[in-house]
């Protein structure tokens, strides 16, 4: 499908994005950004390494220090720098930055942060599993008594998500600590006690019914997991949500109180898609490759019928581009049922086929993908057609 590659000589397990991949990648992260943008999140960026003593403040080096790549030491100040493994650590350090009043929470920070993670080159799979990715991620900073509400607030943004996309076939999962395994984890268990109860209230408001599994919290917190199963039954994690309390303690995060004292906040990690590389794969195994018409890279194509309506085929497809509708031109000289019928396994929506009759009233024969004969249409009525479906599919339904 020419969305993305993978290069021995980049190196394994590292994802290339090409042209059309790009194009709907950019599509999914636009649309959540717009729902983030409703619900009060604020965009950043960080680098793609931290200094190897942010990931020990952390706790991320001893619990995973053996699947990242391992930190280079700077030839003169002789400080230790690792490619990124999580996001989590800088944004804790956004929070830092400045004094935080009650009145300042909560503190929404999102971030399409690519991370790295040195998986077993066993282990790797196509874009499911793979050595480098990007996760929509978020944290969220805010009060004890605010926790169940942001939860709620990110179930929501992911119920939006996925009724965008038909996934309806999902699983909700309460990852919990192993009841007899707490040295892995942590953080008292007095705090846990609170994370993992808030989840629980949250999914019973919710009426969001949801398998409990032990033993599958992140080593700083409980979660609740999204498992979605693709077209062939198997089931995927994608959006994820955890509540943390420990985070905010091992960076000495606080803020002052409405009672003038310093308090902990609590710190809520969210990624609805989980990671775009694993979301996309899912979502072209969802679809069989028929994407919907916002995320298609090619939006439409155009067919002459010969060599001699090539030009009018290419001034169709620089006035549909112009409009924002992605659109290319099958300029080979085939005939047009070869034309169509090569054009037809590539899942582009629209096929608009022009010959002497277009050319002359300035029209395209329009052909929906899946054989479907919409008939004619003048160039700019078609673009409208097209724009009011894509438009109203690109707004989130809150």
């Amino acid at each position: 499908m020419g969305l993305f590659m993978f290069s021995d000589m980049v190196g394994k397990g590292l994802p290339i994005w090409l042209p059309k991949g790009t194009t709907l990648r950019l599509n999914l992260e636009e649309y959540l950004k717009k729902i983030q943008k409703k619900f009060g999140y604020l965009q950043v960026i960080t680098p793609h390494i931290g200094n190897k003593q942010l990931y020990v403040t952390s706790g991320h080096w001893d619990h995973y220090g053996k699947d990242s790549f391992q930190p280079i030491t700077t030839p003169e100040e002789g400080e230790m720098y690792l490619l990124k493994p999580m996001n989590c650590p800088h944004h804790c350090m956004i929070y830092k930055n400045e004094p935080r009043s009650y009145k300042d929470l909560p503190l929404r920070v999102a971030e399409f942060g690519t991370v790295y993670r040195y998986e077993q080159s066993g282990e790797l799979h196509g874009l499911t599993r793979v050595r480098s990715f990007t996760q929509d991620d978020a944290h969220i900073f805010c009060r004890p008594d605010q926790v169940k509400e942001e939860f709620l607030r990110v179930m929501d943004i992911i119920n939006i998500i996925f009724k965008a996309l038909n996934f309806d076939n999902f699983e909700a999962q309460i990852s919990l600590r192993d009841p007899n395994n707490h040295e892995k984890y942590v953080g008292s268990d007095d705090v846990w006690e609170k994370a993992e109860k808030s989840i629980v209230e949250a999914c019973q408001e919710k009426g969001l019914p949801a398998k409990v599994e032990y033993g599958e919290a992140a080593f700083y917190g409980p979660k609740l997991d999204f498992m979605v199963k693709d077209a062939l039954g198997r089931r995927w994690q994608l959006g994820t949500i955890q509540v943390d309390y420990n985070l905010p303690e091992r960076f000495g995060l606080e803020y002052t109180g409405d009672d003038n004292k310093k308090h902990r906040p609590v710190m809520i990690h969210r990624a609805p898609f989980g990671s775009m590389e694993r979301f996309v794969a899912v979502l072209i195994e969802h679809t069989a490759g028929k994407f919907p018409l916002w995320l298609a890279p090619d939006q439409a194509i155009v067919l002459p019928i010969s060599e001699k309506f090539n030009d009018y085929a290419q001034k169709v497809s620089d006035t549909l581009n112009e409009k924002g509708i992605r659109t290319i031109v099958d300029d080979r000289n085939e005939k047009i049922g070869r034309k169509i019928r090569d054009n037809e396994i590539k899942h582009i929506p629209y096929m608009l086929i022009v010959g002497e009759k277009e050319a002359a009233e300035g029209k395209v024969s329009v052909r929906k993908q899946g054989g479907e004969d919409v008939g004619q249409l003048a160039v700019g009525e078609f673009a409208d057609k097209v724009l009011a479906i894509v438009n109203d599919m690109m707004t989130p339904k809150y």
